[in-house]
């Protein structure tokens, strides 16, 4: 009897375990924490891997528990219903895409800590945006690459130097499934490159409703270009890069087909999977005998993309003999010339720089394209104005959606609490609703600062745990650091770019620690973030702030942690004070990572810029830097690090200081209550994908047959 309650139990695991909807469903990971907590930790949090190591006498303890089992069958029940129900947003309101699903290519994509095929924010956005699909029940597939040794862990060196430690995807201890045909035999594409053909798997992701396809070359270890496979996000040379970004285009696009997937929408999440629409172009063209400028046309109906970059250097470009070496036999099946194929590449009408660039490519074959705020959108038709030479700025065809984050993923449990106790049971449901977070303001403020201080201890015990790890590795003797709980927590978590500024606070040292030691105010700020492998001056900044960290004068006060992934960044943006957020104004496409923080009762401390420069109304958050920019970038940075002060000792420490008799800092409150009634509502991705199909995949699917005639969108640029 005991085997077999075991033997079920595990069995019932293994299906919550198969589905990524306890990524975001509180009522799952709490059943694999409660067998081994210790286990749970070391495998980052990645059931698949658990279940493959936890001891069967553990399973058993559990399995003799009534109450357990009760909760894992509910779980199992509930997942059951999630899949099943057709009572979702889409099915009223963008029923025709059950037919023609939503295409959507990402270089990478965040889902979870455990499958390491992200690096930063374009990939987050990527999992979050399909989570609220799912959520939302808009039929959409993901298309990305198995990168199997992905992006790289982190390690921070005695002196503050960063290490890249890669190690290769075991696909038997992540959440992934084979694709298989109606045989039950693997799914192979065959992908045609200038070293001859070789074979793709594919691998299968379940994603609630949604689906994720990835691309996998690592059967034949033969193959001239396995390593493009094998080899790094975002590593290598250009060769790599341009064929990483041919196999996630053109094989991507085979791959949907090759599932029986026929798209209705191709959504490219940055340029690097531009090449799909010219195969979706080659597809055409070879089933329905058109040529090029015809096939060209069907397909910019359905093709949308959306650019995240605001810096030129961060826009892939190819030098056009390598182009022209690796894409040859797809420019033949298009039937173009060299030059004509490479015109739609070109940068700039002219076509002066003489590489091709991918980002050019999907702004000419897409009907709908779009920056990510409202300010980025501004600096995007700037940036782009050279394909359109005969218009005005604000007339170049980028409108803007601005990026939203899935909250589930990233709310803390007690806030969730929280929210079903004063708003609604059913509050992520109604996500979207501006008059159900009207009601925050009724919240007593006892209530939200009891969760804000459980949330704080949380994370900085998580925080103790990670500074031992590091110190009993680097063989350093005596205690971490003490952190305060009483002390202001300032949270820090980007990737370490240049112009994101977050050695901004450093620029004074003298005023900083006047700042962090202050007895009656003390402040503490905990960093987290990896920098490029390529990058020097971003590790640099890394190796700066260490090194802060490690002056007698600020140890205890400035905190770096280690291995930034979406772990830490979750227990930041839940359990910090404030949020800072530094870039170079206009140089944030949109910056997520604040709106995480407004659903975790963490107020934002920000320049206006990205999202904040839309969002921020004086009341709900801090701002800095009075939205002014410099053509000289060092003067706008002292101007800045000044102003970054002086709302801090003006503003922010006052509001957090001053407290009731109670003991509650009820000003703070107030603005945590109206960053909520403002904020949730709005800068949540289940708004975004909302915004997507009614704005793009309705039209773009066909089943609106204009749009506007003022919607600028509607015109699109000539091949």
């Amino acid at each position: 009897m005991a085997e077999a309650l075991q033997s079920e139990v595990r069995r019932r695991l293994a299906e919550l375990a198969g589905n990524l909807r306890w990524t975001w469903s509180g009522e799952f990971d709490s059943l694999f924490r409660e067998i081994d907590l210790d286990l749970w930790r070391r495998v980052n949090h990645n059931p698949a891997a658990f279940l493959a190591d936890v001891d069967d006498t553990r399973i058993g303890a559990r399995a003799a528990d009534p109450e357990y089992r009760r909760r894992l069958e509910a779980a199992c029940g509930s997942l059951q219903n999630y899949l099943k129900s057709g009572r979702h947003w889409a099915s009223r309101h963008a029923p025709s895409l059950d037919l023609r699903p939503v295409a959507y290519f990402s270089a990478e994509f965040g889902l979870h800590e455990s499958l390491p095929i992200y690096s930063g924010g374009l990939g987050i956005l990527a999992g979050d945006h399909l989570k609220s699909c799912s959520d939302l029940g808009v039929p959409i597939w993901g298309v990305s690459i198995l990168y199997r040794q992905g992006y790289f862990t982190q390690r921070i060196d005695a002196q503050g130097g960063q290490e890249e430690i890669y190690s290769d995807l075991d696909v038997e201890r992540v959440p992934l499934e084979p694709a298989l045909d109606g045989r039950g035999q693997p799914i192979l594409i065959q992908m045609p490159t200038a070293s001859g053909v070789f074979p793709i798997d594919l691998w299968l992701a379940r994603v609630g409703r949604s689906r994720l396809v990835l691309l996998d070359g690592s059967r034949d270890p033969a193959a001239a270009h396995r390593d493009v496979f094998s080899a790094r996000l975002y590593g290598g040379d250009l060769r790599t890069r341009l064929l990483q970004e041919l196999i996630l285009g053109v094989g991507g696009y085979r791959a949907l087909l090759a599932l029986g997937i026929r798209p209705g929408v191709l959504h490219l999440n940055e340029g690097h999977s531009a090449f799909a629409l010219l195969e979706a172009i080659a597809q055409t063209m070879e089933e329905e005998g058109m040529r090029f400028d015809a096939a060209a046309e069907s397909m910019r109906a359905r093709a949308v993309f959306t650019t995240h970059t605001p810096l030129p250097a961060g826009h892939d470009r190819f030098p056009l003999d390598l182009i022209e070496e690796h894409l040859r036999p797809l420019r033949e099946r298009l039937g173009l010339s060299s030059e004509d194929f490479t015109a739609l590449g070109r940068a700039d009408a002219g076509g002066a720089d003489g590489t091709f660039c991918m980002t050019a490519l999907a702004l000419r074959l897409a009907f709908r394209s779009n920056a990510v705020s409202a300010l980025h959108g501004h600096t995007t038709r700037g940036l782009w104005r050279g394909l359109w030479p005969e218009r005005k700025t604000s007339e170049v065809p980028i409108g803007h959606i601005t990026n939203g984050v899935h909250v589930p993923t990233w709310i803390a449990g007690e806030m969730d609490q929280l929210l079903r106790r004063r708003l609604a049971e059913d509050w992520p449901t109604r996500l979207s609703h501006a008059d159900l977070w009207e009601k925050i303001t009724d919240v007593p403020p006892a209530e939200i600062w009891d969760v804000k201080r459980r949330l704080k201890q949380e994370m900085l015990e998580f925080a103790a745990r990670r500074l031992r790890k590091r110190q009993e590795r680097l063989g350093l003797s005596g205690p971490p650091p003490g952190l305060d709980p009483e002390a202001l927590t300032i949270g820090v978590a980007r990737r370490f770019a240049e112009y994101k500024r977050a050695q901004l606070l450093l620029s004074d040292p003298d005023r900083l620690e006047r700042l962090l030691r202050d007895e009656a105010r003390p402040v503490q700020i905990l960093f987290a973030g990896k920098a490029h492998p390529k990058d020097d001056v971003g590790k640099g900044i890394l190796r700066a702030l260490d090194e802060r960290a490690r002056d007698p004068r600020f140890s205890g006060r400035i905190i770096v942690l280690e291995n930034y992934d979406m772990n830490v960044a979750r227990h930041l943006v839940q359990g910090s004070d404030l949020w800072l957020n530094a870039p170079r104004r206009p140089l944030e496409a949109c910056g997520t990572s604040g709106q995480k923080a407004v659903f975790n009762a963490t107020l934002n401390l920000a320049v206006l810029d990205g999202w904040w420069a839309e969002a921020h109304d004086g009341s709900n958050g801090y701002s800095f830097g009075e939205g002014l920019t410099h053509t000289d970038t060092a003067l706008q940075d002292r101007r800045d690090a000044v102003d970054l002060f002086d709302v801090l000792e003006t503003q922010v420490l006052p509001d957090f200081f001053d407290r009731s008799p109670e003991g509650l800092p009820l000003k703070w409150i107030v603005r945590i209550q109206r960053a909520l009634a403002t904020l949730a509502w709005r800068y949540n991705s289940d708004r975004m994908a909302i915004d997507y199909v009614t704005r793009c995949y309705l039209a773009a699917a066909g089943a609106l047959t204009s749009s506007h005639p003022a919607d600028p969108w509607t015109r699109p640029p000539g091949v």
